[in-house]
């Protein structure tokens, strides 16, 4: 209930939380919430405008937090086509998250008013499933309630009649604390939003594939947001990287990285690479051919698929047969994964990079992310200083 939150409004000095009954004194939990929306299926180019909607009523297991800026994936601009079916309008996208603090529900442990937040691209889960149990929220064998434009079906991110999920373009979120990423008071919240999303996709799958203790080969295929991280990641868990690029003017940044390039249309070099890789993460997110990295894996390795391909993806079984190599697939983390790389990524200072841009300026970004999608530089949107107030923003008619 309302009355068991807590607000940073006029306050000084975060008090003990009374469990047993609720805090009367403290500045009530305002629903409406300014953001940037799509009104609509897009008929030409993608077209986000000011919008305002109610959040809902946090309970005493939520977090109620301002954001400070989020993310720009180029999954947001997918939902707001269209591309994978399924998507509704009014569409707030958003799945990079971070900001601050500002009410705290009787029951929450995990923060406090004024702490450093983060939320993915997942609000909620049935955590009676066997993966969820795991750890595996991801793979919630009932389905993930995904942080934009999904039903509540669990209850956490909302009642199941409250309509569906809205994303980070937002001037607030509310979340149940066990979806919640605490961001260390020393990482920048510009650069947290992209460490769940990015980041734990590259850092998930060398973990599980067993390159997270070091010691391994590991080949990243694709050196743009992904890729970037992908290689600071293993490089930071103590592995040899090779960067394969199609693009030769990128060798100097992969070098730059600390990771060995390799230019994927020269067959010399990719010859004298063969049977060398542990293991291989592929973030391209277009039809391409693959068999020319299963040749690169030695045997018992791994090539995983981490971009999404709509059309299917041809290769030979003779390399796999005869290699016992593997083709797999892998999708972000759970919250314990997610926070061990968010907690990794500010101790060793690993940040993507990061262009702050204007709320208003969110269109523009869609077309250079139609247009070219390679480029390792996150877009992130300057929510606490560029969206507007919703009592500014009119009323649809």
């Amino acid at each position: 209930a309302l009355s068991s939150f807590h607000s940073e409004t006029g306050v000084k000095k975060v008090k003990r939380f009374d469990r047993q009954g609720a805090r009367q004194d403290m500045a009530s939990f305002k629903p409406l919430t300014a953001a940037y929306a799509a009104l609509e299926a897009p008929g030409g180019a993608p077209v986000l405008k000011p919008y305002k909607f109610e959040r809902h009523e946090p309970g005493e297991e939520d977090v109620v937090f301002r954001l400070v800026c989020c993310g720009v994936c180029h999954t947001d601009l997918h939902f707001v086509k269209n591309d994978l079916g399924g998507s509704r309008y009014p569409l707030v996208p958003g799945h990079e998250l971070a900001g601050v603090v500002t009410h705290v529900g009787s029951k929450v442990t995990k923060f406090k008013i004024g702490s450093k937040i983060g939320v993915g691209c997942f609000v909620d889960s049935c955590l009676d499933c066997a993966y969820c149990k795991q750890g595996d929220e991801q793979y919630c064998t009932k389905g993930m309630t995904m942080t934009y434009g999904f039903d509540k079906t669990y209850g956490r991110a909302g009642p199941a009649d409250s309509g569906y999920t809205q994303g980070g373009y937002s001037s607030q979120m509310v979340i149940n604390e066990r979806f919640a990423i605490v961001v260390p008071d020393d990482y920048p919240l510009e650069k947290a939003g992209p460490v769940m999303c990015s980041a734990i996709t590259m850092y998930d799958p060398l973990v599980h594939w067993g390159a997270g203790s070091g010691g391994k080969s590991v080949g990243i295929v694709g050196i743009g947001g992904l890729g970037v991280f992908g290689i600071k990641l293993a490089a930071a868990l103590g592995n040899k990287v090779y960067a394969f690029t199609t693009n030769p003017s990128k060798v100097a940044k992969i070098k730059e990285l600390g990771a060995e390039p390799i230019v994927s249309s020269d067959g010399e070099a990719m010859a004298a690479a063969a049977n060398s890789l542990d293991l291989i993460l592929d973030t391209v997110s277009a039809k391409h051919e693959i068999p020319q990295y299963v040749d690169l894996l030695k045997n018992d390795g791994t090539l995983v698929m981490l971009g999404l391909v709509t059309e299917p993806l041809a290769f030979s079984q003779l390399p796999l047969v005869f290699g016992r190599r593997s083709i797999a697939g892998s999708l972000i983390a759970g919250i314990k994964v997610t926070q061990e790389c968010m907690d990794l990524c500010a101790e060793k200072k690993i940040y993507q990079e990061t262009q702050l841009v204007p709320c208003d300026k969110i269109n523009e970004i869609f077309d250079k992310l139609e247009s070219v999608n390679d480029t390792p530089v996150r877009y992130v949107l300057d929510i606490e200083n560029t969206m507007p107030k919703p009592e500014d923003i009119p009323d649809l008619i």
